[in-house]
């Protein structure tokens, strides 16, 4: 069953994302927090490159797992999911926070990094999405980023005198290698199922198999650079070329019929249990929009920021960014 197609006079982004994210992630909370614990590596290089006693923000910190890996910092967390903060705030002395990534509490110009790791890809156009870069790149301190360039990672720490930083992460489409099977010729805006309870891989038509049909099988189609970019080199090298940003970039929001198989939630027996007793098996759908190599470098130039490194890591696109 495909989730109803909103009307686009009775439904606007926010709207849209509240019940396809927001109030997604408030309800598997729990779980989700208990399958997040390892830091990945880019991230984990990144928060400890920063010189001790800086202060950061973590935009989207989800249960809070980044939020102590380097005990020479200060990291204030913030999500808007209450039930995710409430977990993150047992991350002792970090704090955490209820905010919105677009409408950001803080002070403008005051924090020497920021990261925001899978948050971005939630918002539901690409406006929302330029304007949540803004606010992160809004938060950075300014300074003199000339001499920060190339290879940032593998700096022990931040070059002197230099503005802040911010690493943001979203989902890649070309993920081919990974079970989802996304790549060149799938549908960018999709619903990714959450199950909880039961055995997801009894659950047809909710799993990589499905997602795939969403996926026009083409021919001779480019496989997607893997590694580190840095900024001077072509940000579509090995990948496939973008088109030029249009001009019109709405607020037009996807439809979710594309893009998903089963309502939200979805509540049943799990289908592999025969009897009385057995826990229901619950599907959740969070929208996700699916970047396309170069697509993150485009929407952070279009919000004024400067891409001062950039890869692919775990099925995600990241860059390393400054006030432009």
């Amino acid at each position: 069953m495909e989730p109803p197609a909103p009307s686009q006079q009775q439904i606007t982004p926010e709207a849209y994302e509240a019940e396809y994210v927001h109030s997604v992630y408030e309800q598997i909370a729990a779980h989700f927090s208990s399958t997040r614990y390892k830091p990945w590596p880019v991230v984990e290089s990144f928060l400890n490159a920063q010189p001790d006693g800086s202060v950061g923000l973590d935009v989207g910190c989800g249960n809070g797992k980044y939020l102590a890996v380097n005990p020479r910092i200060f990291v204030l967390g913030s999500d808007r999911s209450p039930a995710l903060t409430k977990i993150a705030s047992q991350h002792e002395p970090h704090s955490a926070i209820v905010a919105d990534t677009l409408s950001l509490p803080h002070p403008n110009s005051r924090f020497d990094f920021v990261i925001s790791i899978a948050v971005i890809h939630h918002l539901s156009t690409p406006p929302r999405r330029t304007m949540a870069i803004k606010a992160i790149l809004s938060a950075l301190k300014p300074g003199d980023n000339a001499h920060g360039g190339h290879d940032y990672l593998e700096r022990k720490e931040a070059p002197p005198e230099s503005g802040g930083r911010a690493l943001i992460y979203v989902w890649a489409l070309e993920q081919r290698g990974s079970r989802r099977g996304w790549d060149e010729g799938c549908e960018q805006d999709v619903m990714v199922p959450w199950v909880t309870k039961g055995n997801p891989t009894n659950i047809h038509g909710t799993g990589a198999e499905s997602q795939k049909k969403n996926c026009s099988q083409r021919q001779g189609k480019k496989h997607h650079s893997v590694g580190r970019k840095t900024e001077g080199e072509d940000l579509n090298k090995g990948g496939t070329t973008l088109d030029a940003a249009p001009s019109n970039r709405s607020e037009q929001l996807p439809p979710p019929a594309k893009a998903g198989r089963e309502p939200v939630p979805h509540e049943g027996p799990s289908l592999d249990s025969g009897g009385e007793g057995v826990q229901a098996t619950k599907i959740f759908q969070r929208y996700y929009h699916l970047y396309r190599s170069g697509e993150l470098e485009r929407d952070i130039a279009e919000a004024g920021g400067k891409v001062v490194e950039s890869g692919y890591e775990k099925d995600n696109w990241w860059a390393i960014v400054t006030r432009g």
